[in-house]
């Protein structure tokens, strides 16, 4: 009978640590996307950065752990989880403009106190559609590690590396992973959520028309302690400031006390 019914004891924990990547990684990407969209489209711009990096990290850690690359220093550094995908056995294929967004959200969306400025200024939204469609094509197991599969779950798995190979090629919104999230929101017509995926979406959905009217946002602010650096002690003796922002902010006061920089 094998291992709780499994070939072997590894064959078992393969299957187990792909649930895992897929339940708690690219499962909980997918809502935050959607909860990112549903930010943006009500211009609430700090809590759309902070669910844009959450679904980007989430979907980063998904593609490591499908793909057994450790990424236990990862923490919250999407920079950091992009860069271990360069030790995956495949490239992954990633715009100038989804690069661009990554980097943003890495220096302003993990910040969820306004503890550092944030602004965003264009289509912002097609930006976070792009780079979630451009990432999550390889949330998907591609690897079974020389293991044979049953004749099911092997054409299932040719039938994924032939639809990633081609996704280049093909219409966006015909890119599907087997078993996704929000393959299962758009297919059903009555989910609560499927309007706000879909929503001046390029890459998700059936595509009626070829254009659409994208939002230009322009939107930005600065934190209290930005302004008011010399504040800093005080507000430590109530609240916790992450050491990184306390350094920077005791690096920008120094500047403006030495006139190296203007007060804002």
């Amino acid at each position: 009978m094998g291992y709780r019914g499994y070939a072997d004891k590894q064959d078992w924990t393969d299957r187990v640590l792909n649930t895992f990547s897929t339940e708690s990684f690219r499962d909980q990407a997918d809502r935050d996307y959607i909860a990112a969209r549903l930010a943006c489209r009500s211009e609430l711009i700090p809590q759309f950065l902070w669910a844009s990096h959450q679904a980007v990290e989430k979907y980063l850690k998904a593609i490591l752990l499908y793909n057994r690359i450790k990424a236990k220093k990862v923490g919250h550094d999407i920079e950091q989880a992009l860069d271990l995908t360069k030790q995956l056995p495949f490239a992954i294929k990633l715009s100038n403009r989804s690069r661009t967004f990554i980097s943003h959200l890495s220096n302003y969306g993990q910040f969820r106190y306004l503890e550092v400025p944030f602004y965003v200024n264009g289509h912002a939204m097609v930006d976070l559609d792009l780079t979630v469609w451009e990432i999550r094509r390889y949330c998907q197991v591609l690897d079974v590690f020389g293991k044979k599969l049953p004749e099911e779950e092997e054409s299932q798995l040719v039938a994924a590396k032939t639809m990633l190979a081609n996704s280049d090629d093909a219409p966006r919104h015909k890119f599907r992973l087997h078993g996704g999230l929000l393959e299962k929101v758009l297919d059903n017509r009555k989910h609560p959520s499927r309007q706000a995926l879909l929503w001046n979406n390029p890459c998700y959905g059936v595509r009626r028309r070829s254009k659409f009217r994208a939002r230009d946002l322009m939107q930005a602010q600065n934190p209290t302690l930005y302004l008011y650096p010399e504040i800093l002690d005080d507000i430590l003796e109530y609240v916790f400031v992450p050491p990184k922002v306390e350094k920077a902010y005791r690096e920008h006061l120094a500047e403006i006390m030495s006139g190296r920089r203007e007060r804002p």
